[in-house]
């Protein structure tokens, strides 16, 4: 019988691998069409209304065009929100690729998305190409008004410093492939001995 080739071990982790980055890619996917499509409804209902109350004072409606960051801080710089956002993106890309844990794949998909939407917004919405000012709609209490993103990252941000307090790497250990060709070595063909 024929030894499978190193090759074919080290190919297993690497597909898996893909599949992930893939699965990553479709969670970001999913997040962009469900903020985009979330602020998309948020302008045409609530523009030119007040507040809508859910549950009472603590979460509500409330459509606002937000220049800044977290909190509307620096209204003034939103370009450079623009590119830190679109170099985020990147890196988190970059990471997926590399992604061989599906907690991993869940937590960078929520960020991606996150990050991918509001670059979208920075360069895309008015009141001009690069500093586009983020439709925000979900008012929690009087503290924050924030979007279907920021929730995203928030949730993908928590596992992901789960999925690190836990110990589970980003990428799958090469330890199992490795433990396999070391059995492929030791172990000798019938008839023969080991030297």
């Amino acid at each position: 019988m024929v030894d499978p080739s190193p090759e074919t071990h080290d190919s297993e982790p690497r597909r898996a691998g893909h599949r992930l980055f893939w699965w990553t890619i479709a969670i970001g996917v999913v997040v962009v069409l469900a903020d985009q499509l979330s602020k998309w409804w948020a302008v045409s209902a609530l523009s030119g209304s007040g507040r809508v109350a859910l549950l009472g004072d603590l979460l509500g409606l409330q459509l606002v065009y937000n220049p800044g960051a977290a909190f509307s801080t620096g209204t003034g710089v939103t370009w450079v929100f623009t590119i830190v956002t679109g170099v985020v993106a990147v890196l988190l890309v970059w990471l997926a690729w590399r992604v061989g844990s599906t907690v991993w794949a869940v937590g960078l998909g929520l960020v991606l998305g996150g990050a991918a939407t509001h670059f979208g917004d920075r360069l895309l919405r008015p009141p001009a190409f690069g500093q586009g000012h983020v439709v925000d709609f979900i008012a929690y209490a009087n503290f924050f008004i924030g979007n279907v993103a920021d929730i995203a990252i928030v949730v993908g941000v928590v596992i992901l410093f789960i999925a690190a307090l836990r110990g589970i790497p980003l990428r799958a250990p090469d330890g199992a492939a490795a433990a396999r060709e070391g059995e492929d070595a030791d172990a000798a063909p019938e008839g023969t001995s080991a030297p």
